[in-house]
């Protein structure tokens, strides 16, 4: 199944909906159906989030790192260091770090020091610091910059494990099993950490649509026991102006309360930071540490000559917030889909409503794209003028 075709059906796969539809039937595993359930279920009822160009107080770009093959997790050799590659996520950053962290760990642990250097601060760099500590390494950060400017602070940051993360046709079963593991120790690490230190709580997401089918849609690459459960709204149970809504819990992180939390933690545990950037293989050489997790995510590709990786360029406008706003959505009524463009989604946070849905390959720019922009808040304010009472549907 290529980007393409994902996009096509919808764009579920990339919000990380965990089903098996796409799956070969030689696979033998079961298909992903909506539950049955009582036709009589009460309307939801949901507030209508403003939606207007008046409302915008900002538009962010973040460059993801991505490669066609999928994420680096690799032990390498420079000098006399040990580098722990962990890099590469695309834009499944925010969910899979602490799945690549502990195992980026685990590869650590060979060396017979305990003293680490990890490079970067983003949400990769910071998980990896934090495992390193959990198994008794003195760790110190070394990076350019820390949050809030780092390319993790720009996410939208749902638990998104399969987005922007691998071209189908270049993955391996090597990869594939990798994938998996990190995403089982993701998930349930995620769930441990809800609360307001940290900035994750469940919500409901709801994906308008006019396909019953797409309830069963779902990505291969999902483990088969990470439970998503979903339900399709019939006419009359949704206020959205599509025939369906399908509705899932969704994890949301926010990046400003969840990235300082990681910081705070790792400062409390003795960790160190350094602010310092990397120009060549020799720069790192220098560090005293001889152990080090490669987390510079775009950096890489300068640094480590890694000439498969490239951006997927991200853009999120945010709308002023509105406390009211507990659910998120995912597509629109009738939400263009282009090749360099995706669904759109809205996200609620306390720092504002965010509204993305871009996400362009290999364009290094962080000037705002205007077209793009445009495309996503007249789809967003379509679709919230559309909703109705569902009384009147």
């Amino acid at each position: 199944m290529d980007r393409r075709s994902l996009l096509k059906f919808g764009g579920l796969a990339a919000v990380g909906i965990a089903a098996q539809a796409c799956a070969p039937r030689a696979a033998a595993k079961p298909v992903a159906t909506a539950p049955v359930r009582p036709p009589a279920r009460p309307p939801v009822r949901l507030p209508h989030v403003n939606a207007a160009w008046d409302r915008v107080i900002r538009t962010t770009i973040g460059l993801r790192p991505h490669r066609p093959s999928g994420f680096v997790l690799k032990t390498a050799r420079l000098d006399n260091k040990t580098i722990v590659h962990n890099f590469g996520h695309g834009g499944s950053g925010m969910s899979l770090s602490w799945g690549t962290a502990s195992m980026a760990t685990d590869l650590a642990m060979a060396h017979t020091e305990r003293t680490a250097a990890v490079m970067g601060s983003g949400v990769a760099g910071l998980t990896s610091a934090r495992e390193l500590q959990r198994h008794g390494f003195a760790v110190t950060i070394y990076a350019a910059t820390v949050p809030p400017d780092t390319t993790s602070n720009m996410s939208l940051a749902g638990w998104t494990p399969t987005s922007g993360l691998v071209d189908f046709k270049l993955r391996t079963a090597e990869w594939d099993e990798q994938f998996r593991t990190a995403v089982r120790i993701a998930y349930r690490r995620l769930q441990l950490l809800t609360g307001p230190k940290y900035g994750i709580t469940w919500i409901t997401n709801y994906a308008p649509t006019d396909n019953a089918e797409a309830a069963r849609g779902g990505n291969v690459l999902m483990p088969d026991d990470i439970s998503n459960p979903r339900i399709l709204l019939q006419p009359g149970e949704h206020p959205f102006p599509t025939k369906y809504a399908i509705e899932r819990p969704e994890m949301r992180i926010e990046p400003s309360i969840y990235l300082d939390a990681l910081m705070n933690d790792f400062l409390l545990w003795g960790g160190k930071v350094v602010i310092r950037k990397f120009e060549t293989p020799r720069d790192v050489t220098t560090l005293t540490e001889n152990v080090i997790i490669n987390c510079t995510g775009l950096g890489s590709k300068a640094l480590f000559n890694d000439p498969e990786l490239m951006p997927l360029k991200g853009q999120l406008t945010i709308l002023a917030p509105q406390s009211e706003i507990l659910y998120s959505t995912s597509g629109g009524a009738h939400a263009p889909v282009t090749p360099e463009a995706g669904f759109i989604h809205m996200m609620p946070r306390g720092d504002g409503i965010v509204l993305g849905g871009t996400s362009i390959r290999d364009d290094w720019s962080l000037t705002i794209n205007e077209d793009e922009r445009k495309r996503v808040v007249d789809t967003h304010i379509e679709l919230f003028n559309a909703m109705r009472s569902p009384a009147r549907t």
